[in-house]
């Protein structure tokens, strides 16, 4: 081998070591770097976090994502880990893309301040319900509920009429609405005092909830007219619960035994 291919070879070789070693430098002085900053976690959102979202389903989802900024960049009160004492919290307001997250964010219970989300092409119809009319404390956002509506009709010519005080009129419920989703839900409230009395005393008021449902424009109408006619109750609807809207029982068949 020649002298000039051997000095080719030597300076190709000197050039590789060269630039591992400037590599490794570099490596190592990230690293520095990174230890100087005295690095520290902090969860950020990737994805919009709606309240009532729990803190552990927002992790799952990879709503929020943890990442790694220098101690002196760290946002004061920035949540920094999820465990077992506070995963089970909710967010108490809506979270937008982007966000360094804090703990404060988190709580027991949503503010009901934010605006509610109603799904595209919907509308979102609230109505008051008593709570035995709600299924108790049973129905929470997300649910699926039916709704039931209790309203007055013509009475048959040819059966004696069971409604005190209108012998025209008889009771009669179907179903409303058979596949309602619950967007949200209201403080609690009191209807008015009842000033009839009963044996002289005056009745309780009764705990009324606001329940907003999203609809189709359609099934809105429908909503609103029964609200302004009739007697609204709620029923929470099974995942495979078939419902049929046809079915209408009054006070002449309330009894009847189905075939």
């Amino acid at each position: 081998m020649g002298r000039r291919a051997i000095a080719v070879l030597l300076a190709g070789l000197i050039a590789v070591l060269g630039a591992a070693a400037v590599l490794i430098y570099a490596r190592g002085a990230d690293a520095r770097a990174v230890a100087g900053a005295d690095p520290r976690t902090v969860y950020v959102s990737e994805k919009p976090v709606s309240a009532g979202t729990s803190l552990a389903d927002a992790v799952r989802d990879r709503a929020l994502v943890k990442t790694q900024v220098a101690a002196r960049a760290f946002p004061v009160g920035a949540l920094a880990e999820v465990t077992p004492t506070n995963e089970a919290l909710v967010a108490i307001t809506d979270i937008g893309v982007g966000e360094y997250v804090l703990a404060s964010r988190f709580g027991t219970t949503p503010t009901g301040r934010r605006a509610i989300q109603v799904p595209p092409g919907q509308v979102a119809v609230s109505v008051r319900l008593e709570d035995p009319a709600r299924v108790g404390s049973f129905v929470t956002p997300g649910s699926r509920i039916v709704i039931f509506d209790t309203f007055e009709m013509p009475a048959p010519t040819s059966s004696p009429t069971p409604t005190a005080g209108n012998p025209t009129q008889i009771q009669a419920t179907r179903v409303l609405l058979g596949d309602a989703l619950v967007i949200a839900m209201g403080d609690t409230s009191l209807t008015p005092a009842d000033t009839n009395t009963q044996n002289g005393a005056q009745d309780q008021t009764k705990p009324t909830f606001l329940v907003t449902l999203a609809l189709t424009p359609l099934d809105a109408n429908r909503l609103v007219h029964g609200i302004q006619t009739g007697a609204l109750y709620a029923g929470l609807r099974g995942a495979d619960t078939t419902i049929d809207p046809t079915v209408q029982i009054t006070d002449y068949n309330v009894f009847e035994v189905a075939p």
